[in-house]
């Protein structure tokens, strides 16, 4: 006769194989929240399950915890990149996603009177669909990414309806909309035409902002519209060296054209507009690695970033970012054409206040030009760093050893308080016998 106790070992160990075995092996199945654009008292608004959602939100993936501390509701993507993931982060910290649906650009290559190369991409699509709209935290569905830019074929505009289309098919509970470079006639009037499909109208615009609601009227679209990019005085509208670099605003200007931009749209367009997307929420590479992100590289806050959560809350943040009054090259500014001998030393001073007089740190880089340039935001190659030209650094001011190369360069300043804030600042120069 076998012991008792063994006896009582071998059922608990069956129990254990039984739960094992009989234990879920999955999460339950998320369950979607509608999304609906209705016209409540002659003006659009978007409502999520069922309740207002107005969209207080930023373009990228990094920093969603920050996001949702400093008022922000909602992310944009460019593409289902890492979509799962991100979806459950933003679920997370209550923040919904407009999920980017990358549809081939014809500038890239693609040829929209190929009929088996557009409904081969519309199967493809079909699929990411289907595989993520029923999570919580999505918003709506984003058509492609300035597919006007640049572009001969009308037809794309066919393929946008039918993607459009097949959404609504496959996803009964989310809105699709395509994100234009600006908005001109052309394409309003082809949209109008060729698009019947669309929900709204998303338009990705920088010193245009001001301008958009009035503009958006004028060109005669009566539906409703997001902004799904909006910043700094882009690369292409301010103003350039004569040799062709362009000049970017401090952070502190940047931070002063944010808050004008935005007060003059979003507070002025409560009819059409369903809120807007700030960007960059992160860092990249494009003409400078300062330009449109608005954290730093290490990931420190820019005073873009105080701006956005006094946008969003009305409030500003306990500590706020460094300000930066000018940075000045041989005693000039960038608009000066500045250019100086290879190989010859010069004095760079940058002013900076602090709003809480927090000790200030200076750190100073210099890149040769950007030459990787592409457009509508494609990935460029960041410069590699000029090493040992840069001596004698005193707070604000430091000593530059002109490279011996001729060619152009930028001097970048970074000044940091201690607590995670940053101002940022450069200046492009010339070296030339």
């Amino acid at each position: 006769m076998q012991n008792p106790g063994n006896q009582l070992v071998l059922l608990v160990l069956l129990m254990c194989q039984f739960w094992t075995y009989a234990k879920p092996t999955s999460q339950p199945p998320a369950v979607a929240l509608k999304v609906e654009l209705r016209k409540v008292n002659g003006s659009y608004q978007l409502f999520r399950d069922g309740k207002p959602y107005y969209i207080k939100g930023a373009g990228g993936s990094h920093y969603l915890d920050r996001l949702a501390a400093y008022g922000g509701n909602s992310i944009r993507t460019w593409s289902t990149q890492n979509a799962q993931a991100l979806l459950d982060e933003a679920h997370k910290y209550g923040l919904t996603v407009t999920m980017g649906l990358n549809v081939a650009r014809e500038r890239h290559g693609f040829d929209y009177n190929n009929a088996e190369a557009v409904a081969k991409q519309l199967q493809t699509l079909r699929q990411e669909v289907q595989k993520y709209k029923d999570h919580p935290a999505l918003l709506m569905w984003g058509i492609g990414n300035e597919l006007n830019l640049n572009y001969t074929n009308p037809k794309v505009w066919d393929a946008v309806n039918d993607i459009a289309r097949m959404i609504h098919e496959v996803d009964p509970n989310h809105l699709a909309t395509t994100m234009l470079a600006g908005i001109n006639p052309k394409e309003v009037d082809y949209i109008k035409a060729k698009c019947p499909d669309l929900d709204l109208l998303s338009i990705n615009t920088y010193g245009g902002l001001p301008q958009l609601p009035k503009r958006v009227r004028d060109l005669g679209w009566e539906g409703a519209y997001m902004v799904t990019e909006w910043g700094p005085t882009g690369h292409w509208e301010g103003p350039q060296t004569a040799w062709k670099a362009s000049i970017e605003e401090t952070s502190s200007a940047k931070a002063a054209v944010y808050k004008s931009r935005y007060e003059a749209s979003m507070g002025h367009d409560t009819e059409r507009c369903l809120g807007s997307y700030v960007f960059l929420w992160g860092q990249k590479q494009e003409r400078t690695p300062t330009w449109y992100g608005i954290f730093t590289e290490a990931g420190e806050e820019s005073e873009v970033v105080d701006v956005m959560q006094y946008l969003w809350t009305g409030k500003w943040p306990a500590n706020r970012a460094p300000h930066i009054e000018s940075l000045l090259l041989d005693g000039k500014n960038a608009l000066a054409n500045i250019t100086l001998q290879p190989g010859t030393t010069y004095t760079a001073q940058a002013t900076v206040t602090d709003p809480d007089n927090d000790k200030l740190t200076y750190r100073w880089e210099l890149l040769p030009e950007s030459t990787d340039l592409k457009e509508g935001g494609d990935r460029e190659n960041r410069p590699e760093t000029v090493q040992g030209l840069l001596s004698k650094a005193n707070g604000g001011q430091i000593t530059l050893k002109t490279p011996d190369r001729e060619g152009a360069y930028r001097l970048f300043v970074y000044v940091t308080d201690g607590n995670n804030n940053v101002a940022t600042a450069n200046t492009p120069f010339y070296v030339k016998k």
